[in-house]
């Protein structure tokens, strides 16, 4: 049942982050990577400020979304336009 919730919450997490980036999700399977690695660097910047939540499921996805809206925005750095 957690690599479901797991699952989930990384599709949330990137789809919402591409609402917040762009104005639109990215597909499932993109919006999981994003939602997925979203938190892992979200985790890392949670950790050096840190902020810490009760682990609760609504403290991942923010944690996640954040990670992923950082992860697009440093990927839009190297974009060209």
């Amino acid at each position: 049942m957690n690599f479901l919730l797991f699952i989930l919450i990384g599709i949330l997490a990137g789809f919402l982050a591409g609402k917040i980036m762009r104005g639109g999700g990215f597909g499932l399977i993109v919006n999981l990577i994003v939602g997925v690695i979203g938190g892992v660097i979200g985790g890392w910047i949670m950790d050096l400020l840190k902020v810490g939540g009760d682990g609760g499921l609504i403290w991942q996805l923010i944690t996640s979304v954040v990670g992923a809206v950082v992860l697009l925005w440093v990927i839009s750095l190297f974009k060209k336009k």
